[in-house]
């Protein structure tokens, strides 16, 4: 079954999305499921585990997302997100087939 899944812990999910809000919850179904899109988040509340972590896991332990979409209002945080994804592509550690992107969205609920 193919899911879309959103990592925040602030913003309310997109129609279709199932919420995460903790790095763990989005590494369980990352484990457990096909995901169609996963659209992340930078700051959460544990500051620690948070979205950069996150990426870092996925590509350590090779958990993919066919698309996925930085959407952290903060630009430091989803820029290195970003730019660590992109470098694992290049570096061939994680697959040139799945789509990144970043799209900061605004905190406004």
């Amino acid at each position: 079954m193919k899911i879309r899944v959103f990592l925040d812990d602030y913003r309310e999910p997109p129609d279709g999305y199932v919420l995460t809000e903790t790095i763990d919850d989005c590494l369980e179904l990352l484990r457990n499921f096909e995901i169609e899109h996963l659209s992340l988040d930078h700051d959460l509340t544990d500051k620690i585990r948070n979205g950069f972590l996150l990426v870092q896991l996925m590509v350590k332990h090779d958990l993919y997302a066919a698309s996925i979409t930085i959407h952290s209002a903060n630009a430091v945080g989803g820029k290195a997100m970003y730019n660590f994804l992109k470098q694992a592509q290049r570096q061939g550690t994680f697959p040139n087939s799945i789509r990144v992107h970043l799209r900061p969205l605004p905190l406004n609920r």
